[in-house]
Formats: C-alpha cells, sequence, structure tokens
C-alpha cells in the first residue's frame, strides 16, 4: 500500500504511537488491511505523518508482540494472518452504577457496617506499603502458602497470647480473607454430616452460608447471658457457633460458669465443637477485658475466629482462626489444596503493622474514640422524652434501644429514614421471628458516626419517635 489514511489528534492525552498502532489494530481486525498487506516504511510514514521514526518503530514493535504483523529483513513489514480471531464489538453505554438509593438518602446512618474513617492511619499504612514492594522481595511475587504468611502468623499468635489468652502457636492459625471464608473452610474440613448449632438471634448471615452448602443447623434461642444448655442438649447441635465475648447482635457477655457448662457439654463427646467469633473484643470500656473461651479451652474443643473488620476497616479482608491439633492435622492432610486469598503484599503490610506495634497503640486509640462516641450517645438518647431502654454491655461498636412508644419495628425504621436517619430493626438477626420481644427494638451503629452528628441524628428520632397526643 502507499499510505496509511491516518490522521493525528493533539487533542487527546493518547501517546502518539498508541494512537497508531490502535488505528493500525483497528483496520487489520476489520479488514480493511487484509493479510501481506505491505505497511509504509518507517522512512515513509515518518515524512508523511511529521513525526519521529521512533514513535512508528514503537506503535510496529507493539504490533510485531502482539503478532498483527510480522517484519520480514530487507523487504519490510507485513500483515499477518489472523486466524479465527474472534472481534467482540459491543456498545457499552458509561452508565453509572446504581447505587443503594435508600442508604445514599440518609444524612446520618447508625449503620453497624463501618469503622471511624477519620482515625484510620493512613501516613502509616501507606509507608508500610511503599516499604513492603520491595524489587528484591521475590516472596511478593510467589503464590505464598495455604495457612498464610509464615511471619503474619507469627505476629498473630503473640498478639493473641497477649490479648485473649489463647494459648497457640503459628502453626495453629489459618489466614484467610473474611469470616465467610473461614466457615467455608470448615464446613469443607469438618464434612456436612455434623449439625450446626447457632445463636438466635445472631449473624444474620449464617444462616444463608449453611443453606447454600447444604448443610444443616439448628437455630438456639440466648438470653443476655448467652446459649443455655438445656437448648443446646434438646438442638441436637453438633457445633456451636457462639459470640461469647460481646454476643451479636443483644450485646451480652458471656459469664465464666456458662462458658464452663458449654465447654463441659463439648467434652461429653469427641465430634462435638465449639466456634469462637471474637468479632469486636477488642473493644471493652469498662472493667478488664474478658479473655477468649478458647484460652480456658484444655481439651482442643475451641475453634476460634477472629477478624480485623472492626479493628481496622471492612476493606481490610483479612481473617484468622485458631485449629485445634487434631482439626489442624486433618487440615493439613484435606485442605492443602488451598492458598491463602489475602495477597502476600496485604499479608506483609500487616505483619509490619503489628510487630512495629502500630496495631497495639491504634486499638488503644480507637477504645478512647469509641467510648468517647458511645457515652455521647447514651447521653443524647437519655435525653429525649421517648420511652426508651438502652441494652447491651459496655462494650463493642453498637447498641440497642427498645422504644416502648407504640410503633412496631417497621414503623420506628421508617419514620427514621423519612428524616434521613438509618436505624435497623433486630428482627433481621432472628431466624425464629417467635422469641422477638413485644416491645419494638432497634440496632444502633456509632464507629462511623462523627462526634458532633449523633445528638443531631437522636433529636431527629425523638421528632418521629414521640406518640402523638
Amino acid at each position: 500500500m502507499d499510505m496509511l489514511t491516518f490522521s493525528i489528534d493533539e487533542r487527546r492525552r493518547t501517546p502518539l504511537y498508541r494512537q497508531l498502532y490502535d488505528y493500525i489494530k483497528k483496520e487489520i481486525r476489520s479488514g480493511n488491511l487484509s493479510f501481506n498487506t505491505k505497511l509504509p516504511s518507517k522512512r515513509k510514514l515518518s515524512a508523511y505523518l511529521n513525526i519521529s521514526q521512533n514513535t512508528i518503530q514503537t506503535a510496529y514493535d507493539q504490533l510485531i508482540e502482539e503478532g498483527y504483523i510480522i517484519p520480514i529483513a530487507k523487504k519490510g513489514f507485513f500483515v499477518n494472518r489472523l486466524d479465527n480471531i474472534l472481534s467482540l464489538d459491543f456498545k457499552i453505554e458509561d452508565k453509572p452504577i446504581n447505587k443503594n438509593k435508600e442508604a445514599s438518602d440518609l444524612k446520618y446512618d447508625f449503620s453497624y457496617h463501618g469503622v471511624d474513617h477519620s482515625s484510620f492511619p493512613f501516613s502509616i499504612w501507606r509507608k508500610l506499603t511503599k516499604d513492603t514492594i520491595n524489587e528484591y522481595d521475590e516472596d511478593i511475587l510467589k503464590p505464598g502458602s495455604a495457612q498464610g504468611s509464615d511471619s503474619l502468623r507469627i505476629s498473630l499468635a503473640k498478639y493473641l497470647r497477649q490479648s485473649r489468652g489463647v494459648d497457640c502457636t503459628a502453626e495453629d492459625i489459618v489466614i484467610s480473607s473474611g469470616t465467610e471464608s473461614l466457615f467455608q473452610i470448615l464446613i469443607q474440613l469438618l464434612g456436612q454430616k455434623y449439625i450446626y448449632g447457632i445463636e438466635n438471634p445472631g449473624y444474620e448471615k449464617l444462616n444463608l452460608l449453611f443453606k447454600s452448602n447444604n448443610t444443616k443447623f439448628k437455630t438456639i434461642n440466648i438470653d443476655l447471658n448467652g446459649m443455655q444448655i438445656d437448648d443446646i442438649e434438646n438442638s441436637g447441635a453438633d457445633i456451636l457457633c457462639i459470640t461469647p465475648a460481646h454476643q451479636f447482635p443483644l450485646g451480652g457477655i458471656m459469664p465464666i460458669n456458662r462458658r464452663i457448662k458449654i465447654l463441659n457439654w463439648a467434652y461429653e463427646n469427641d465430634n462435638r465443637y465449639i466456634i469462637e467469633d471474637d468479632y469486636d473484643s477488642e473493644f471493652k470500656y469498662s472493667g478488664k477485658p474478658i479473655p477468649a473461651l478458647c484460652g480456658l479451652d484444655t481439651y482442643g474443643k475451641v475453634i476460634y475466629m477472629g477478624s480485623l473488620s472492626k479493628s481496622l476497616s471492612p476493606s481490610i479482608r483479612v481473617s484468622y482462626m485458631v485449629l485445634p491439633k487434631l482439626l489442624l492435622k486433618k487440615y493439613k492432610e484435606k485442605m492443602s489444596f488451598i492458598i491463602c486469598p489475602v495477597p502476600t503484599i496485604d499479608q506483609k503490610v500487616l505483619q509490619k503493622f503489628i510487630e512495629d506495634g502500630h496495631f497495639e497503640r491504634h486499638i488503644n486509640k480507637m477504645r478512647n474514640i469509641y467510648k468517647k462516641k458511645r457515652e455521647i450517645l447514651v447521653e443524647a438518647l437519655s435525653e429525649i422524652k421517648v420511652k426508651i431502654e438502652v441494652v447491651g454491655a459496655d462494650a463493642g461498636l453498637h447498641l440497642l434501644l427498645k422504644v416502648d412508644n407504640g410503633m412496631s419495628e417497621d414503623e420506628l425504621v421508617t419514620k427514621a429514614h423519612e428524616v434521613g436517619v438509618g436505624v435497623y430493626g433486630i428482627s433481621n438477626y432472628y431466624y425464629d421471628k417467635a422469641s422477638l420481644d413485644k416491645i419494638s427494638t432497634v440496632l444502633l451503629g456509632y464507629a462511623s458516626m462523627e462526634d458532633d452528628t449523633i445528638k443531631g441524628a437522636i433529636n431527629l428520632l425523638e421528632n418521629v419517635w414521640l406518640p402523638e397526643k
């Protein structure tokens, strides 16, 4: 061919070589430049387009690498044969993603999901990330092990021994991406012959998770101290899923006598286990922290779970579990095909964050911040003229509010949303609705609320929840 009918668009930010490359590739794929067509020489095309030969060479090199053209010595550049190439020319409209309109309409959101955005240690995290991306560290390009980074597991084991009283080593820990992922691993590890007992009310995704895996489960009603032994026995459950440090969502802390009874229940049968979800145990605002149930276990019956969703951020998808020795042996035999889904870089950054003392300082800082938020919220609630009762221990990142004003739970939530305040009905967390309290109850999370907005949000709730005279 004599010359390409290509014109440079100088208004575009796309480099010249890229514009030329895109044009030639499009012409070849459309058939306008057929097999064995000779392209203009670099010299002629340079003179015609008034651009450098280096720019043309760069475009040609890219086309050669991708197989669109081939160079023939002393002859030039020719269009290659493209066999069975699939060309998909979808016309995609660049429409914005539809977000949850209900959530976006809220001015104040007492959502349980989230953390204090202004307190995340961005500068430290940025520096550690930059230091971690080291061209001489080949580990960041390797897939890693099934259980996760050795160094991170060593740091986590040290942290758990000191802060939660969990007697474990790095070898006992399995790292994954989210609590749901850990449950998926356990279901595969233990098999589907067991019956799981879950708290009612409890974590809203557990029943969906077990149903999607065709796994049998029973809901077990709880009181303010957790599951009761008689109800556990009557359920026929083999494996209990509990939150003893701060029951979700009722907020109770399981006392030592109830913990011992549940441990003794597990010791009575080789096939019984307890899954302890220690989801927000770092945040207890009065008295000494309650040690983990796992720390009391002497016969390897407790599977301990933890995550960083509340202590750091839900976007840092790092969770971990401590397996008893017998299950760890089974895990290594049966689950060796698993590769830890958490990126190696993230694991290295987190390990440095813990090892250098940043995590401990961050937890101490956030404990004070969240304690203050809770105090502001409780004080604001104490001043409203609606008949209410605050439920839950002085811990965690949420509280429950019993509202005795004659409104149903749906009415409380709807009225709040009408004035731009998000509150959440407790019935969402009940599998057996028959156990619901007669007094309507809503959940208020406060971690992501700004201190100076809490009182204003509560005033709005008072206005719409006051019973009509």
